[in-house]
């Protein structure tokens, strides 16, 4: 006995069709600015605050006058005479300033990076006699701002001088070494915190497979702390390159002076002050410190990014 199985037939009617979205209702404009439009106007805010020191500054440059007072009208009247005076006053080297100024940053920003990467490592992974006093030594340091000895810098350089002349009062190199003392206390102490976030085991690993110190540093370390040395080498530059006091008390000699002192001879006279041609030589001394930024920024980004998939 067979049995058979009627299949319903299937509905022809067509499906109904969506009604219309039904938007949210629009939120009052205090409940919007409570929450989080006052946020939106304290960052107008802080951000006019910052860009209007820089437009003041740039529109001093591009005025044709020369001085701070016609500048209160922001771009009034724009030419470029004091950017020509600036390499035309043979007294005044502002070409040679600018390549000292660069070459003085980078010198004693990649000295810092990799002496206070050696020293960082050593109190991270080495145990020595004297590691927690060198530690200890270096927040002392800290401290004590480099201001507190330039008396002491100043006559320790005279007497170097009558040895060492290139090592002396007017050399670049006895400042690079001045600016190279200041800097290694705090960073290597900045740096030392962020190798102990390393982890020890791949120390272990590359020993296990014959590696020494030398080749732990250079080939696994420094690459996993790419982020801590390119802050310290831009945060390096910024503080040379924008350094007075000391620089004005060791390079007496106008063709070795670097921007921040030369910059102030067109305004340190009274009777001759030209606050144009010191403005827009300021704008082009933030140009090497703006590229330098714009280089390291792909290196820290790539940096944060490098150990977050594994392979």
């Amino acid at each position: 006995m067979s049995t058979t199985t009627t299949v319903p037939p299937r509905s022809t009617s067509p499906a109904p069709r969506p009604g219309p979205a039904v938007r949210p209702p629009r939120r009052r404009f205090g409940a919007w600015f409570r929450d989080t439009g006052w946020r939106h106007l304290v960052g107008l805010v802080m951000t006019a605050f910052a860009l209007l020191p820089l437009a003041y500054v740039l529109s001093a440059a591009l005025s044709p006058t020369g001085t701070l007072v016609a500048s209160s009208g922001l771009f009034r009247d724009i030419g470029f005479e004091n950017f020509q005076a600036l390499f035309t006053d043979p007294q005044k080297p502002f070409g040679r300033w600018f390549l000292n100024t660069v070459v003085i940053g980078l010198v004693t920003s990649a000295a810092t990076v990799f002496l206070g990467a050696l020293a960082a490592y050593s109190f991270s992974r080495m145990r020595f006699t004297g590691r927690r006093v060198g530690l200890l030594s270096l927040l002392l340091l800290q401290m004590f701002p480099q201001m507190l000895g330039v008396v002491a810098i100043f006559l320790l350089l005279s007497e170097i001088s009558d040895v060492v002349p290139w090592l002396g009062l007017g050399s670049q190199l006895g400042l690079i070494m001045v600016y190279l003392g200041g800097a290694l206390g705090v960073n290597t102490y900045l740096m030392y915190g962020f190798f102990n976030t390393v982890p020890k085991t791949l120390d272990e690993a590359a020993r296990i497979d014959g590696a020494g110190h030398f080749q732990i540093f250079f080939t696994i370390i420094l690459r996993l702390v790419t982020p801590i040395l390119a802050i310290v080498g831009l945060l390096t530059f910024i503080t040379t390159t924008g350094e007075f006091m000391i620089a004005s008390i060791v390079l007496n000699d106008p063709d070795s002076q670097t921007l921040a002192v030369g910059l102030y001879s067109f305004v340190g006279d009274n009777q001759s002050r030209t606050w144009g041609v010191f403005s827009a030589g300021a704008v082009l001394a933030a140009l090497p410190v703006m590229a330098l930024f714009l280089f390291l920024q792909r290196f820290i980004a790539s940096g944060l990014v490098a150990g977050a998939v594994k392979g």
